[in-house]
């Protein structure tokens, strides 16, 4: 982290310092319910990957531990917008699938979504508003090609202290 101070910082590098605060007031103003936005996420990230999504890919994507994937996975079957389906290159795994009520239910939050962006920046040109949707998608496609990135990379591995080689992992005292 750099010695300087927010103040001493140009004008373009404090916006910069922004994004993160304004990432998470976005979702915290989202139209839906809390319920609704982990409806939503776990549904456009199963539509959205590239190949079939299990449990534990679901939970890695989504930054959860699989237990909470899981439990949110449970809902969502029992809501009628999942289904449980045996893996098309390997019968012994279990994928998940979006059910034709999933689908309605992702389109319902996409013009939900619109609908309060379009109120939301009432006040924007056109070009603004497009301008800003391009970037903002970009955006959501550059960070899903570095998180996916990042879970791959040899340097990128959990956080909690490894034993070294030939070394016993330490117990935990009860």
């Amino acid at each position: 982290m750099s010695s300087t101070s927010s103040s001493e910082q140009p004008p373009g590098d404090r916006t910069l310092d922004q994004i993160g605060p304004a990432l998470s007031r976005l979702r915290r103003r989202s139209p839906a319910s809390g319920k609704d936005l982990s409806r939503n996420l776990v549904l456009n990230v199963i539509a959205d990957a590239p190949g079939e999504t299990t449990v534990g890919g679901l939970a890695a994507e989504m930054g959860v531990a699989q237990p909470v994937a899981s439990r949110t996975v449970a809902a969502c079957i029992a809501d009628g917008l999942l289904r449980r389906a045996a893996s098309q290159s390997d019968g012994r795994r279990t994928v998940l699938e979006l059910t034709e009520h999933g689908e309605a239910e992702r389109n319902r939050f996409a013009v939900e979504q619109r609908e309060a962006f379009l109120e939301i920046t009432v006040a924007w040109s056109p070009e603004e508003r497009t301008q800003f949707a391009r970037l903002l998608t970009r955006y959501g496609a550059d960070a899903t090609a570095w998180s996916r990135k990042q879970a791959t990379s040899p340097d990128c591995t959990s956080s909690a202290p490894r034993p070294s080689q030939g070394q016993e992992p330490r117990r935990r005292s009860r």
